[in-house]
């Protein structure tokens, strides 16, 4: 679950590196995020040279947590880090490649994540 001051790693190629969460996006009351949830954050730490700078107000949607998210079948899928993919106005990806392991369950909002993961799991 990802709330408000949650470090996350960035899982594409746009020079983000680290993310703090200020803001799930939803409702108004809405305290946690889980896979598939759009956060808004600001950079702190980034590759040289990229287009982004620490300081930076990003939007991205949530690809890998900690806690378990449950499936259909009664099982449960849980990663090691927290991760985002940086997002544009249209929900789009920033970035031309996504790094590690995505979920199924961002297939309904995000297949174009998905076409761009190497790995779905």
């Amino acid at each position: 679950m990802i709330q408000i001051r949650t470090y996350l790693d960035v899982a594409d190629n746009t020079g983000a590196k680290v993310v703090s969460c200020f803001q799930v996006l939803g409702n108004s009351q809405q305290r946690y995020g889980r896979i598939g949830d759009i956060i808004v954050g600001s950079v702190k730490k980034v590759l040289p040279g990229g287009a982004l700078k620490s300081g930076d107000i990003v939007r991205g949607v949530i690809v890998r947590t900690r806690a378990g998210v449950r499936r259909e079948d009664g099982s449960y899928v849980r990663f090691d880090r927290n991760a985002m993919v940086l997002l544009d106005a249209e929900n789009n990806p920033k970035g031309t490649r996504i790094f590690g392991a995505v979920p199924r369950e961002l297939r309904k909002n995000f297949m174009k994540i998905i076409s761009l993961a190497a790995e779905v799991v």
